[in-house]
């Protein structure tokens, strides 16, 4: 549009002025915008440095329409009445790129602080892999504290007496032949069983599991491999985690944040299984002791895994689908843990206190307790092994106090330090001791064969531990009156019970007394009046015109009825002052009838007569049963009532004055 001469006047004065300066201004806000090399290099490229730099207000404002549209083919040269509303139009495009070099130097902040950021990462990583691949992480204090953990480790107590001690063979467990051969029967087949080995404690439960698996390893039809495993735990150790986060038995995954996981994998977020005691029985044998102790939920997981034959994983952060996962995580999630074992539990209670579901799933293998002579050969044995001589007073004072076979070694090793004290030292001078120890330092393990151990050596060793007699404290066989020894079982061992009763006339006529102590139990109760109504059937005695006492020596709990034939004849020969044996034991549930009923633990009782010295006693015939080669040298009399029972326990002499 051509402009008028009439319009010029318009623009003359104040108005002209004022065009060029805001002309200007925006020209320097250009140079702000781009500075002023690049505005002089941009206007080059664009046609238009001739045009800025001209005096024509006209012209100039061309040459900031080129720039500001970044278009060289514009040629027309406004108006000076277009001029205000090009200035505005390009007002706004320059705020537009104000904006925008703004949000751009923004962000070319952020990524300017996350390289640097990387490149810092990179550097510390690299810093890590040079002092890895010069030497470690190591400095002089980790390389101090290896130093004295490496000292520690090269210095070392002898082993103890237990260990040294151990037997190293099947044949070296004394007085289990029944139970090692049950045990080996089932574990040395082509399809070996799961085993629960019942047994009280100390008798060699542990020791026979895990050298039943090294005698089954050389058999040629057994699966084991030479190098099958025997993975050895205590249950009273594991515990159920409710939320999973540990388990050591069956293994647990690790949370990829929280958890400790590798860095390479917490920074995927990808969990990784730990495996437990279980994988690591793979193919070997699972050795559980105390498995009563197990937690129920726990053993319902165990059960599940010797179903399976395997430990399945699960957690929220494993993603099938992500390539990161490596194999081995992948396989444990999908195809779970290999957990092909035998399991092997050992346990003190008795088989109704474990649960169920477990037995069902495992044979059962008893361990009998031992007997006195099966003490004596432990302790000859070990005696032999220590390099000492042992007396056969000594022998024998160990087999009357303690029936496990841990426990008599811990007594012979007791006394062997006992005797190399007072061998060295004398007993009495310390620091003598002290000096002859320093003189033997460099001696590991020397012994003196001339240490003997004596009767009197193993008394103080017995007072020292307060230990009491297993058995009777005193044996006599001369018959005695309203006196009789019963039998009770307890777990799986078993003792004699020493009953007695004494009578006295009423003390009213007609109104005679019971008495007896309340601690014995409310069975024991009920058993005394069966015997004295079965008393009064027999004899025909009425008890109301005695005051009758009757008392179980020690106090003993009896939890069963199995003292009820005890009971009465401590009863019948107190009344009739009829003298019973004293080397005889008796035990039996009585009727009203005077039958003598079955009772149970009858293997426990006859153990408890043999460490007793009690070589006859007398059961129901409901109990009559094959007893083990152990216990052949007792006499067992069976009988059906105490009628026929009584001519066999009361004294001879009593029964030819009869």
């Amino acid at each position: 549009m051509q402009l008028s001469k009439k319009s010029l006047p318009e623009f003359s004065g104040t108005k002209r002025e004022g065009l060029k300066n805001r002309v200007d201004a925006f020209y320097e806000l250009l140079a702000h915008i781009y500075g002023a090399d690049k505005l002089i290099l941009k206007a080059t490229k664009l046609e238009a440095l001739a045009l800025l730099r001209s005096r024509n207000l006209r012209k100039k404002v061309l040459g900031l329409q080129k720039v500001i549209f970044e278009d060289p083919t514009l040629d027309k040269i406004p108006a000076l009445l277009e001029i205000p509303s090009i200035l505005k139009e390009l007002e706004e495009h320059a705020a537009h790129i104000l904006a925008r070099r703004s949000l751009e130097e923004s962000i070319e902040q952020k990524i300017n602080l996350k390289l640097q950021e990387r490149h810092e990462e990179y550097i510390r990583e690299v810093k890590k892999q040079l002092l890895k691949e010069e030497g470690g992480p190591e400095n002089p204090q980790t390389l101090k504290k290896y130093a004295l953990l490496e000292k520690k480790h090269s210095t070392g107590l002898s082993r103890s007496a237990m260990e040294f001690l151990r037997p190293t063979s099947l044949e070296e467990i004394i007085g289990q032949t029944r139970g090692i051969r049950a045990l080996m029967s089932k574990l040395a087949s082509p399809f070996p069983q799961h085993i629960i080995i019942y047994g009280p404690p100390g008798v060699g439960k542990t020791a026979a599991a895990r050298l039943a698996l090294e005698a089954a390893k050389k058999m040629p039809h057994t699966p084991f491999h030479e190098s099958a495993p025997f993975v050895e735990v205590d249950a009273t150790t594991l515990r159920w985690d409710p939320r999973e986060t540990t388990n050591p038995l069956l293994g647990s995954v690790h949370d990829p944040i929280y958890q400790g996981a590798r860095r390479e994998l917490s920074e995927g977020g990808i969990p990784e299984p730990k495996p437990g005691l279980v994988t690591e029985a793979h193919g070997g044998v699972l050795f559980i002791d105390e498995i009563g102790e197990m937690d129920l939920h726990l053993q319902s997981k165990l059960l599940k895994v010797l179903e399976d034959k395997r430990v399945f994983f699960d957690s929220a952060y494993y993603d099938p689908t992500d390539p990161q996962v490596p194999k081995y995580i992948r396989k444990l999630f999908e195809d779970g843990a290999p957990a092909d074992f035998v399991l092997i539990g050992a346990t003190t209670k008795a088989s109704a206190e474990i649960s169920p579901a477990l037995r069902s799933r495992c044979s059962a293998v008893y361990f009998e307790p031992l007997s006195p002579d099966d003490i004596k050969k432990i302790v000859i044995n070990a005696a032999r092994k220590l390099e000492v001589e042992i007396t056969p007073e000594a022998v024998e004072l160990i087999s009357r106090y303690t029936s496990e076979g841990r426990g008599a070694v811990n007594l012979l090793a007791d006394a062997y330090g006992l005797a190399l004290f007072n061998s060295s030292a004398g007993g009495k001078d310390c620091f003598a001791l002290k000096e002859h120890q320093e003189k033997n330092a460099g001696d590991d393990r020397k012994r003196s064969k001339k240490v003997v151990i004596d009767d009197e050596l193993m008394k103080e060793v017995i007072q020292s531990n307060r230990l009491f007699p297993l058995g009777l404290a005193e044996k006599s066989c001369e018959p005695q009156v309203g006196k009789v020894f019963g039998l009770a079982a307890s777990g799986y061992l078993g003792t004699v019970l020493e009953i007695e009763a004494v009578s006295f006339p009423a003390a009213e006529a007609g109104k005679g007394k019971i008495r007896f102590n309340e601690a014995a139990g409310v069975m024991t109760r009920d058993s005394v009046f069966n015997a004295a109504s079965v008393l009064r059937k027999i004899s025909g005695l009425d008890i109301n015109e005695y005051d009758l006492h009757i008392n179980v020596v020690g106090g003993a709990n009896i939890e069963g009825p199995s003292a009820g034939v005890a009971l009465f004849l401590a009863l019948y020969s107190a009344l009739k002052k009829i003298p019973l044996r004293q080397d005889i034991a008796v035990s039996g549930e009585l009727s009203l009838q005077g039958k003598i009923k079955p009772v149970g633990g009858l293997l426990e009782k006859l153990y408890g007569a043999r460490i007793a010295g009690i070589k006859e006693v007398f059961l129901p015939r409901g109990n009559m049963c094959e007893l083990p080669s152990s216990l052949q040298e007792i006499t067992i009399n069976y009988m059906d009532n105490v009628e026929e029972l009584i001519t066999f326990v009361q004294a001879r002499e009593s029964m030819e004055n009869e």
